[in-house]
């Protein structure tokens, strides 16, 4: 620029002698010093990236960038503000996990090695009750195992579904015996119609009862009643309801988000299977809920 500014202003001097010298290098003062005034507030806001970007990389991501232009750059940078928003997001939602996990993986894996301690240390026996309770913190520890799986294809977006007919009082027969061997409480079962038939994922819904039976048996009183009922018409409904002091108003939707187990935090739960459940409701198409009601009671409804 200031070349340019030289050479039409040498050009204009000495050829056609129209301006004096002292206007020449005013003007060409003027010009450099708007150009630089122009330019620094134009790329103010890359500046202003490449810092943010430079803290990202070192694990910061609340920078933000100044975008008031309407421009090409003002676009830029706005975008830059939305992507370091979800790193932002991504990032805690990592550290979180990272927590819960190990907190979840400790407790199960601290219970195991003391029982193997004492039965090694020959504080106790290795009997039938000592076995059933090793047995029990295994079987918990690959419970949650396989709900992390789930958890990594729910993140990973995997949503395959392997829809077929089948008989729903088959399927919810079989969820039943599985959670009575677990734990010993009784269960009401009904269908309508009795014969009913769904063409959904077998598989993924037996893991949703699953799922929602455990949930009722944990939180409801000992020797209470864990009612399962199921109809089918223009929808697949399935309620799983229970005794228990039921789940506050404001902490009905929380319940199905990720490692939250309500008030009893020692119940054995991983606070994963609400989640998981509605992420295969969802995918299905449908919708899962606390209903208002005595105890607690969980609809799922799936359009046919």
């Amino acid at each position: 620029m200031v070349a340019s500014g030289a050479a039409a202003f040498g050009f204009f001097r000495f050829q056609v002698d129209l301006l004096p010298m002292r206007t020449v290098f005013t003007a060409m003062l003027i010009a450099v010093v708007t150009s630089q005034v122009l330019a620094h507030g134009m790329t103010r806001p890359l500046r202003e990236m490449t810092t943010a970007a430079r803290a990202m990389r070192r694990g910061d991501y609340s920078s933000r960038v100044r975008a008031t232009a309407r421009d090409e750059v003002g676009e830029l940078a706005a975008a830059f503000n939305r992507m370091a928003a979800d790193l932002e997001v991504a990032d805690q939602r990592r550290r979180e996990l990272i927590a819960n996990v190990s907190h979840e993986l400790r407790t199960p894996i601290t219970a195991l090695q003391n029982v193997l301690e004492n039965v090694v240390d020959g504080v106790v026996q290795p009997d039938s009750e000592t076995m059933h309770t090793a047995l029990a913190q295994t079987e918990r520890l690959g419970r949650l195992v396989a709900e992390l799986l789930d958890l990594s294809r729910i993140d990973e977006g995997a949503h395959r579904l392997d829809k077929a007919p089948f008989a729903v009082a088959r399927l919810l027969d079989e969820a039943v015996a599985e959670a009575s061997v677990a734990r010993p409480t009784r269960f009401a079962v009904s269908v309508t119609p009795p014969d009913a038939l769904v063409c959904a994922d077998r598989a993924r819904l037996h893991q949703v009862v699953a799922n929602l039976l455990d949930n009722a048996v944990r939180h409801g009183p000992p020797g209470g009643e864990v009612r399962v009922t199921a109809s089918v018409g223009a929808e697949f409904v399935l309620e799983v309801s229970d005794d228990g002091p039921g789940i506050a108003p404001e902490d009905r939707d929380r319940v199905f988000e990720r490692f939250t187990r309500g008030e009893r935090t020692d119940s054995g739960g991983t606070g994963l299977g609400l989640a998981i459940a509605r992420w295969v409701i969802t995918l299905h198409g449908g919708t899962i809920g606390v209903v208002d009601a005595p105890g607690c009671r969980i609809r799922a409804s799936i359009p046919l």
